[in-house]
């Protein structure tokens, strides 16, 4: 297998409706083992039935992967990473800004901007922070 980076997003309870959601506007397979089924189910503060490991794989090649916190760990949202969403496929993209933004905060509007490309940002109705940018057609 060749190396890859995928974004590893990690949540205060809510990884299997984040997945669902996500599933929802990008399409693709969702896969999810739960604590109980790694043993981790016992401990104290973990819900055997949280999300140990999400994936979400889609049809356009890219790896979402969403897990609920462990206890005693933070869940990081918004701040100083943004999950960025970027290409030529402008209805797609319009798609992908328009069903992220349901339920979250816009902060940035889709819309063309000084160097040409359409971008918009957002954060998410789970606190993670999205850019779309769509390349100017050349």
């Amino acid at each position: 297998m060749a190396v890859r980076l995928s974004p590893y997003v990690s949540l205060p309870g809510t990884a299997r409706e984040a997945l669902a959601f996500y599933r929802s506007v990008l399409g693709g397979e969702v896969t999810v083992s739960t604590f109980a089924e790694f043993g981790g189910g016992g401990a104290e503060g973990v819900d055997p039935d949280g999300v140990m490991h999400g994936q979400l794989d889609t049809p356009s090649g890219f790896t979402l992967m969403v897990s609920d916190a462990m206890a005693g760990a933070s869940a990081a949202t918004g701040g100083n990473l943004a999950l960025c969403l970027f290409g030529d496929d402008l209805e797609q993209l319009r798609g992908f800004f328009t069903g992220l933004a349901e339920g979250g905060r816009v902060t940035t509007p889709l819309e063309a901007q000084v160097w040409g490309d359409e971008y918009g940002a957002l954060t998410d109705r789970f606190g993670v922070d999205w850019m779309v940018n769509v390349s100017a057609p050349a």
